[in-house]
């Protein structure tokens, strides 16, 4: 599914609707031809025009024998370029191959279109959703098991598809936290709970200690101890029942969860709108009720089901013994979410592997009729699959015991790692313990998180803390650093950015200017490419290059402080902090000013 932004600041936003008046004039006859226009990419180093519309051919065969002025794609081509509408954007036009129509860009309005970012902030370049009201539902960790490297990939791509979302500014974003905090497993945790502690109306949060130890501990003893597993099965069935002392021990249980899940967020800048499973838990029955009305749900060896179009295993909605799992609670929630908050848009980020659980139940609601047939009609639900996280030997990570690694440590040895390299570099004599903790800590989670993001998320990535804080290539450290760098260049100055934004100038006289300049000026389009489907990767690919094309070309070639064009090219130094803190700030990444 590939949602459609409205983006009036896009390049090729701009030049599709003078190509449209001009394809519009050239072959009256076709109506509603989309125009086809591309960035053109460098070939050898050498690129020869800014942008190309490539319509041409696959119009040429359209019209074939019907306009005789045109006998072939390149003299089409010529008769688009011909009747293009005059525009202060475009510097130059020419025909190029088989209809290919290259245009240059002005120099004047590229830089006019910096200098207005400047002044108006980057949220004018921001696309318009065509819809009102979104939810994200990520990271969501089970109850009394410790947050591990298997939510890292949830947490922090749905927060960065959460932030991109929010920079298209629909009237409501919800942040959906869908804790498991429900089901069979508590009654092993409550029943261990009283056993170990009789009185239970003088435990609180710090008698229980380890969490993932106390549920190891339950989990040993109901499969092995048949009388414990009966008590833990009673125990479900209180819980459930509502019994006040059974709902004080799992209100207990929860709230030592929060804690430990409040210490990955508080890390990774992480904020969330918690609505867990228990929430649904009452809602379950009415909503299978409505079902079943519809015909949907049938028996089947004991349970009740609801089969789907394409997939020969159903969906099972009452277990064998009358109890209710994950379809249960997902059936419930989806329909609070269409019906009593009236989202348009449900995002489900969760790894590839659930990608049929969450196919099964969109399939429900339609066969039920609660979501449209047409897939793109809104309401929508679109479920965001992600790989795994692997160790450098290619497998799913694991500690040196052969368990899950646990997120927070690999949070806290990334923080470790960039603070050993940060005070290698000998920069940090002269900062505060403050200073070095915070850039530390901005280097090793940015590091992890776009060591991360910046991988196409259908795949899997490898964790590699050589890879991802080196300072070279494409990592969060290099890009971290060349924003650092670019802070310098304007404290060295001297200069008020803010004074010079209402009385200098954007002038590209230098091929290297204009390039940096075209390149934020692509920033629009990129951002829709990755937001309309959901890749942040592609934003990533972006923000490195911007930094490449800083570093390698502006920075290398244009002398900024004490030149005669050091105005300009500290504006052009403004416009790239601007949108480089954007993206940061998109990928969940805190820069920092020195290093």
């Amino acid at each position: 599914m590939i949602i459609e932004l409205d983006c009036p600041s896009s390049v090729r936003k701009q030049l599709g609707k003078l190509f449209a008046e001009a394809l519009k004039q050239t072959v009256p006859t076709e109506l509603e031809i989309v125009p086809l226009i591309d960035a053109c990419i460098p070939k050898d180093g050498v690129k020869h025009a800014d942008y190309q519309c490539n319509n041409a051919m696959s119009l040429f065969a359209k019209i074939k024998g019907k306009q005789e002025e045109f006998k072939n794609p390149r003299s089409l081509g010529e008769g688009i370029m011909k009747n293009l509408p005059p525009s202060e954007m475009i510097e130059s036009c020419s025909v190029a191959g088989p209809g290919f129509v290259n245009i240059v860009l002005s120099n004047k309005w590229i830089a006019q279109r910096v200098q207005k970012m400047l002044t108006d902030g980057i949220d004018s370049w921001a696309p318009r959703l065509p819809i009102k009201r979104v939810l994200v539902d990520f990271s969501s960790p089970n109850i009394a098991k410790e947050m591990h490297v298997g939510h890292l990939r949830s947490t922090i791509i749905g927060d960065t598809l959460a932030r991109m979302l929010e920079f298209c500014q629909p009237e409501c974003l919800i942040r959906r936290n869908h804790l498991g905090d429900w089901g069979t497993q508590f009654g092993m945790l409550i029943a261990h709970h009283f056993e170990k502690f009789p009185n239970s109306d003088n435990v609180n949060e710090s008698n229980i200690g380890d969490l993932q130890a106390f549920y190891k501990e339950s989990k040993l003893k109901f499969d092995s101890d048949p009388d414990f597993k009966l008590n833990a099965q009673q125990s479900v069935v209180k819980l459930q029942g509502g019994d006040p002392k059974y709902r004080k021990a799992w209100e207990q249980i929860c709230n030592i969860s929060r804690t430990e899940f409040n210490k990955v967020y508080q890390r990774l800048g992480i904020h969330l709108e918690e609505m867990p499973e228990s929430f649904y838990n009452e809602l379950i029955p009415p909503t299978l009720e409505k079902l079943d009305k519809l015909g949907l749900i049938e028996d089947s060896d004991g349970a009740r089901v609801i089969f789907v179009d394409g997939v020969d295993i159903p969906l099972i909605a009452v277990k064998k013994d009358g109890g209710y799992n994950y379809f249960s609670t997902d059936l419930a929630s989806l329909w609070y979410r269409l019906n009593i908050e009236k989202l348009d848009w449900n995002i489900y980020v969760t790894d590839v592997g659930q990608w049929q659980h969450f196919d099964m139940l969109f399939k429900a609601f339609r066969r039920a009729g609660w979501l449209p047939k047409d897939e793109n009609e809104y309401p929508i639900c679109t479920h965001i699959g992600f790989g795994l996280v692997l160790g450098k030997d290619g497998k799913r990570l694991r500690s040196s015991l052969g368990e899950t690694v646990r997120l927070v440590d690999l949070l806290d040895k990334a923080k470790e790692k960039s603070k050993i390299a940060l005070l290698k570099r000998g920069n940090t004599k002269e900062w505060s313990e403050e200073e070095i903790e915070k850039a530390s800590e901005a280097i090793g989670y940015g590091a992890v998180k776009y060591a991360d993001l910046k991988n196409n998320r259908t795949t899997n990535y490898t964790i590699n803390f050589e890879q991802m804080l080196n300072d070279k290539g494409n990592t969060a450290v290099y890009l971290i650093y060349a924003h650092a760098r670019i802070c310098s260049i304007i404290r060295k100055s001297g200069k008020d950015i803010e004074e010079l934004k209402k009385t200098g100038t954007v002038v590209l006289d230098h091929e290297d200017e204009r390039t940096l300049a075209l390149h934020l000026l692509q920033f629009t389009e990129v951002f829709v490419e990755s937001c309309s489907n959901l890749l942040p990767h592609t934003l990533c690919e972006y923000l490195y290059n911007l930094a490449e094309i800083f570093t390698k070309k502006f920075y290398s070639n244009c002398q900024v402080v004490g030149s005669p064009e050091e105005t300009s090219r500290l504006l052009l130094c403004e416009a790239t902090l601007v949108v480089m803190r954007h993206c940061f700030y998109l990928l969940g990444i805190v820069p920092v000013d020195k290093l």
